[in-house]
């Protein structure tokens, strides 16, 4: 009789330590607040304040030092334009020269082919980084006068940068932030709860596009516009919040 009531006894005493522990991680978990979780934005507009604009213009000549003498000319020729349109000489940067050594290719009678040199073509770019937006946009537009002094200069399109992007996404983060604590309020309210303290936060990735774009999509890595002297910037951030 004796072996079989201490078998009972320790099985109710394992019992209840086992209801015991499963009770009190029922109360530990009734007790522990809950959390959400919101996306704030933050969007800035504004317009660029500086732009870089290039060129490139070429010779091409059976011989090294004489395509060289040309390429020269149009370099002068197309400083001097520069300097008549109110650039500085340390506004104005020339890149190194590139030589291509050229042939033309021919079928052979036997199926082959052969090259035969067609000359030295010099290949070489003019840059000009100015905080002076509207003077350059108007050279890039007039730039085609040099062809009335016999320089075959090709012209791309500006490309526009903002010097004070630092800041800007500072305030951004800051917006974003505010934006975010905004609804998880809101949401805390409507749910008659409070809102706890920040576990985590997560920062997304800066998009800058044009301004009233339709056609530019978001990249996970991000996207920097510099075709458009008007843009929008956007930075979105994800924050864990506790709700008592």
């Amino acid at each position: 009789m004796k072996q079989p009531l201490l078998i009972s006894t320790i099985v109710a005493s394992i019992a209840i330590v086992i209801a015991a522990h499963f009770l009190g991680s029922s109360l530990k978990n009734r007790n522990q607040s809950s959390s959400i979780s919101v996306t704030g934005l933050g969007t800035k507009d504004f317009i660029s304040d500086l732009i870089v604009w290039s060129g490139y213009f070429s010779k091409k000549s059976m011989g090294l030092k004489e395509a060289y003498a040309e390429l020269e000319q149009d370099r002068q020729k197309i400083k001097d334009y520069l300097l008549s349109k109110g650039f500085s000489e340390k506004d104005i940067v020339f890149s190194s020269v590139y030589i291509d050594k050229q042939y033309d290719y021919y079928d052979t009678e036997g199926g082959g082919s052969r090259k035969v040199f067609s000359g030295y073509q010099l290949d070489q770019t003019v840059t000009i980084e100015s905080k002076n937006v509207q003077k350059v946009e108007n050279l890039s537009r007039q730039i085609t006068e040099l062809i009335n002094s016999g320089v075959e200069l090709s012209s791309r399109a500006p490309a526009y940068y903002y010097t004070k992007l630092s800041d800007l996404k500072i305030q951004m983060i800051a917006d974003a932030t505010k934006d975010a604590r905004k609804r998880a309020e809101e949401i805390a309210i409507n749910a008659g709860s409070k809102l706890g303290k920040l576990k985590k936060a997560n920062l997304g990735v800066f998009q800058i596009t044009a301004q009233n774009s339709s056609d530019e999509d978001y990249s996970w890595g991000g996207t920097f516009n510099t075709s458009s002297k008007n843009k929008t910037a956007n930075i979105t951030i994800r924050l864990d919040y506790e709700v008592k």
